[in-house]
């Protein structure tokens, strides 16, 4: 760590020379563990560790990029990325400024569980498998741990000088259960930002996923149609990532004339009470950070205010184009590339409703909880549910098998009638994008009641 601090103060004072527009540079060292399992087998187990950087350079409005995993001649790397850049250059590109900054962040790693054992995870997953496979009618099972550590440090040709570092956790489990041809599943998925013991304390949780995926095998199909939805605060926090968050990135829009006629700042897109944000300082989160890649301050970003369309998130370059402020939303999942605009913690605010109060009233509904699966297309959007359970009569009733829903994601924000008081924010996972994925980030919603959504069943 101190060669990469020593190098990265080294450069910052000769980038000025670099006859370029802009340069920046990511340092990088890394290290993990994981572990999974394929049914009652170890199927992978390991350690890993890494150590790169790379270079951008802007050039006459063309960008140049060179990534590299050795230290020897960087000023060659440098060279490389101006020449790049100046064979690109077509005035095409632009770039919003942002203060400069020197900035240390304390180390993380005390929080990482990287240097644990691995013996003492493995026998932390051990208990979990031996847990699922002593319920009766499981086919199968996954299991899948991984750690890790990462600082970076980045240097750009404005004085820059910025040391970050972070600690990672993701676990998920999957059951699968079976009788006469039929397979229904059930998972968890919990995250962290280094807590290794939010990982070692899921016995009673894996013990109700195995069970739950055992019920669903004569649990009945809810028949399809439009009903009154309540999604949990995980689903509901997979929706607006998934299905609005997304839309919110602004290198979606800018290229795309259809999406910058629908995505109108000031438009309305759902009730009053409707508040969705994205927001990297809030503490202790996977999707947390002090500044992005690009170097720039995260900021929480109101999406929508108060049911309006209020703003979007951005890279330097976007922010640019569409005459935006910048929200410190250019991030990269390593140096082996280039930043590219990414959500952080996104989440509904929460509103004044009790779960209860929202269950009043309801003859028949649908109460979801949990997922396992989704496509978006636009503004189109298919969840698969963990759970599903009817609501009769302002009561949580029988478990359903798992449920699909599908519809406009405006016109569901739209029929977002009641929103609990009971913000949740979820950690397990991890966000694709541009080949970059699984990207830490936190999604969480309180519950939520939409009307008239549409739901896949008999």
């Amino acid at each position: 760590m101190t060669e990469l601090r020593n190098i990265a103060h080294e450069l910052s004072q000769q980038l000025y020379h670099y006859r370029a527009d802009y340069l920046e540079i990511h340092l990088e060292e890394s290290s993990g563990s994981y572990i999974s399992y394929r049914g009652q087998n170890l199927d992978t187990a390991g350690r890993s560790s890494d150590l790169g950087g790379n270079i951008r350079a802007l050039v006459n409005g063309g960008w140049g990029f060179v990534s590299f995993n050795s230290l020897d001649d960087i000023q060659k790397r440098i060279d490389q990325a101006i020449h790049q850049a100046a064979l690109a250059g077509s005035a095409q590109s632009q770039f919003a400024s942002a203060p400069s900054v020197t900035y240390a962040q304390p180390d993380e790693l005390s929080q990482s569980s990287v240097e644990r054992p691995l013996e003492d995870k493995k026998r932390v997953l051990d208990e979990y498998k031996d847990l699922i496979w002593q319920t009766k009618g499981i086919k199968t099972s996954f299991i899948r741990f991984s750690d890790g550590y990462r600082r970076r440090f980045y240097v750009n040709s404005r004085g820059s000088v910025i040391e970050q570092s972070r600690a990672d956790i993701n676990f998920n489990a999957t059951a699968i259960a079976s009788a006469d041809g039929e397979l229904q599943q059930s998972n968890i998925s919990v995250g962290s930002r280094g807590d290794y013991n939010a990982i070692t304390r899921l016995h009673s949780q894996i013990k109700d996923m195995t069970e739950h995926a055992v019920k669903l095998l004569t649990a009945p199909k809810v028949k399809g149609g439009e009903y009154t939805v309540i999604l949990d605060p995980i689903l509901a926090g997979v929706f607006v990532h998934e299905a609005f968050g997304h839309l919110s990135e602004a290198d979606h829009i800018y290229e795309n004339p259809q999406m910058r006629e629908v995505m109108v700042l000031g438009k309305k897109f759902g009730p009053k009470i409707l508040n969705i944000v994205d927001n990297p300082t809030m503490p202790d989160l996977r999707g947390s950070y002090k500044y992005d890649d690009e170097g720039v301050a995260a900021t929480k970003n109101y999406l929508i205010r108060e049911g309006k369309l209020s703003g979007r998130l951005h890279s330097r370059e976007t922010a640019a184009k569409m005459n935006e402020p910048l929200s410190g939303n250019a991030r990269a999942i390593s140096y082996r590339y280039a930043p590219i605009v990414r959500m952080s913690n996104t989440y509904i605010e929460p509103g004044t409703s009790t779960l209860e109060e929202m269950l009043d009233g309801v003859k028949e509904g649908i109460y979801v909880k949990n997922w396992y699966g989704g496509t978006t297309s636009m503004e189109m959007f298919t969840f698969s549910s963990g759970e599903a359970y009817m609501i009769r009569d302002g009561k949580i009733a029988e478990a359903l098998r798992l449920v699909v829903l599908s519809g406009n994601v405006f016109d569901t924000l739209h029929n977002i009638d009641m929103i609990g008081n009971d913000l949740d924010m979820n950690q397990g996972g991890g966000c694709g994008k541009g080949g970059q994925s699984p990207l830490p980030v936190s999604n969480g919603s309180p519950h939520i009641r939409i009307q008239k959504c549409l739901v896949g069943g008999a």
